[in-house]
């Protein structure tokens, strides 16, 4: 989604202008004070999520921009979501699926009619955003995933009674239109991260983030996927207001050579198919905008937030919180065969432990916005259940030069020891019992 932690919110535009719903609708109850909205903006320098120059994110639009009222109101916005989210003691495990290897030649035209996608299996229908809690969407969005040696192929179905778009530049700011959006973490670290965003006019929008926005990460809109396969499928009439539409249909092919390479240590373009069983994090998300018609087009009705509706449910409303995002497993077994129908979706037995830590994360990112300072002592935090039968010890604090980490000391059920550790900027890494430990 860009630059995009404000859905809902502050809408930030990429001149760095506020429009649509402000801070003050949203937050008019609990607006703060002078000396409250200025450590709001301090903090927002400090960690970095207002840039001195350029818009949310440092890096979109045209050129350097000086700080104006919407990257403002996008920084406020920001720390004040840092107190608000602290995620649930309760562990909410993210979607899974498995992804099998295609039988066969897959031609990206949009029309997916190979044999292999009509048996590969969609994914559970999208939801709201912020989860359960909120409305279902009002139009049915799923996806299929596929593989072989040279790509990755996504294919989704979004349901559309209006299927309309005006964007046709590369690399504009895609989500402005109706878009399907589509996130790739291979390691899971939640740093280093692709993200790509596509039209109904098959228009497209690929970018690398080398960390969260939330962490000070900037876009690198110059990252481009070299090879990549995009085809969209009209089921009705593109942008014609006349008549009722059923469907779009977005296939999509990303080849490994560069997928591959967003893991650690990998040259660029020398990426390469994923291991047996290995698992990525993953996710997608679908912008809705309501429209109206102005002299016979289509329109987006002013003012009106869009909605987000995603696989993976991101319980706020930021698609740049990688933790939640969902995990594809890779089965070399072809789509539809017996042994494809014996592999069983394997959660990753750290994901509970990654959840706890990342309480902690958020916690002490709501610290440091109150207080100016991280927390020194868990005890600090409020936090209570810090806790999970893998864990062989209490969680610890370790202040490091710049910032912090977090130690979680782990045995698997096979009886394999580690250290799960996330640190200030959400990177989480996995230590084996026997490596040196930073801060020794």
């Amino acid at each position: 989604m860009g630059f995009r932690q404000r859905r809902r919110t502050a809408q930030i535009s990429n001149r760095g202008q506020s429009s649509g719903i402000g801070l003050q609708q949203r937050f008019a109850p609990h607006w703060p004070s002078l000396g409250q909205t200025l450590a709001l903006l301090a903090t927002g320098f400090w960690l970095g999520y207002l840039p001195l120059c350029g818009g949310p994110g440092g890096s979109l639009g045209s050129g350097a921009r000086g700080v104006g009222l919407g990257s403002v109101a996008w920084a406020e916005d920001q720390a004040i979501e840092n107190l608000r989210v602290r995620p649930d003691p309760k562990f909410l495990p993210p979607k899974g699926y498995v992804c099998f290897r295609a039988g066969g030649t897959i031609t990206v035209d949009g029309k997916l009619d190979e044999t292999a996608w009509q048996q590969a299996a969609w994914t559970d229908d999208f939801v709201d955003i912020e989860g359960s809690a909120k409305p279902a969407p009002r139009f049915r969005t799923r996806a299929r995933m596929l593989w072989d040696d040279e790509y990755f192929y996504i294919a989704a179905e979004l349901e559309e009674p209006h299927a309309w778009g005006t964007l046709t530049e590369h690399d504009a700011v895609i989500f402005h239109d109706n878009d399907f959006e589509v996130f790739v973490d291979p390691d899971g670290d939640c740093h280093r991260y692709g993200e790509f965003e596509i039209n109904t006019l098959n228009t497209g929008w690929d970018l690398l983030l080398p960390k969260p926005y939330k962490d000070g990460g900037q876009a690198d809109n110059g990252w481009e996927i070299p090879g990549l396969k995009t085809a969209i499928g009209i089921d009705g009439t593109l942008n014609d207001p006349t008549d009722t539409d059923r469907r779009w249909v977005v296939e999509l092919a990303f080849p490994w050579k560069v997928l591959g390479a967003l893991l650690p240590g990998v040259e660029p373009g020398q990426g390469v198919a994923p291991a047996e069983g290995a698992q990525w994090r993953v996710n997608f998300s679908r912008v809705e905008w309501q429209h109206e018609l102005v002299e016979g087009k289509y329109s987006k009705v002013p003012k009106q937030p869009e909605d987000n509706w995603v696989w993976s449910p991101q319980y706020t409303i930021n698609m740049h919180r990688p933790e939640t995002w969902g995990v594809v497993q890779f089965s070399k077994a072809r789509v539809g065969t017996r042994p494809a129908r014996e592999v069983r979706y394997k959660p990753d037995p750290l994901l509970p432990i990654r959840w706890q830590l990342s309480r902690v994360y958020y916690a002490q990112q709501a610290h440091r916005a109150r207080h100016g300072a991280y927390a020194t002592e868990l005890t600090q935090l409020d936090l209570t259940r810090l806790e999970d039968d893998l864990l062989t010890g209490p969680l610890t604090l370790r202040k490091q030069d710049i910032g912090y980490e977090v130690w979680a000391p782990v045995r698997l059920p096979g009886g394999e020891e580690m250290t799960c550790v996330i640190d200030h900027e959400s990177k989480f890494t996995v230590r084996q019992a026997n490596a040196p430990q930073s801060g020794d």
